[in-house]
């Protein structure tokens, strides 16, 4: 008898910046590893492997230390290894895979894309829109709408965060 998967998970998550252009917000995911500037609770990442904004390029993510839920007293760090898979900064976008983890993720692939919005065809863009899809096996102890609400509110966070630091450049 053929053993039953559950289908993938699919997602997709958006946000747009009224105030910043795609050509703006683009360098900030494309600096792989500095995904702790923009990411809530994620406090540091850091090049492990590879060459920066080349695909292979490897980045391990942690959170802050939160305490453990089994009444040791102890603190659990959440922390995963991702790869960095395709890049192409003429598109603004990006994909990559999660490779190890202690969060639960058996298999993760996402793509991040800048893309411009409400431009006057004369190239002069007034805003972007992040996307952030994804297809993942199923997370245990998540729901598929659970991790949609969770991506979303992230990347509405990463996208105000963006919008604070364009606006104090500016």
């Amino acid at each position: 008898m053929a053993e039953e998967t559950e289908p993938k998970w699919e997602g997709k998550a958006s946000v747009e910046l009224k105030g910043a252009t795609a050509d703006q917000v683009w360098p900030f995911l494309e600096d792989f590893c500095n995904i702790h500037q923009w990411f809530p609770n994620v406090e540091t990442s850091y090049q492990v492997q590879g060459e920066l904004g080349k695909p292979g390029l490897i980045r391990y993510c942690a959170s802050k230390p939160q305490p453990s839920s089994d009444g040791t007293g102890g603190n659990i760090v959440n922390w995963a290894k991702e790869k960095l898979i395709m890049i192409n900064p003429v598109e603004r976008c990006l994909s990559y895979e999660i490779i190890e983890n202690n969060v639960g993720f058996n298999w993760y692939t996402a793509t991040f894309k800048v893309l411009p919005v409400n431009g006057d065809g004369a190239g002069n863009q007034h805003g972007c829109k992040i996307e952030w899809s994804f297809v993942a096996d199923p997370i245990e102890g998540w729901s598929l709408q659970d991790f949609d609400s969770y991506m979303n509110s992230t990347l509405q966070f990463m996208g105000n965060k963006m919008e604070q630091v364009l606006a104090v450049a500016a």
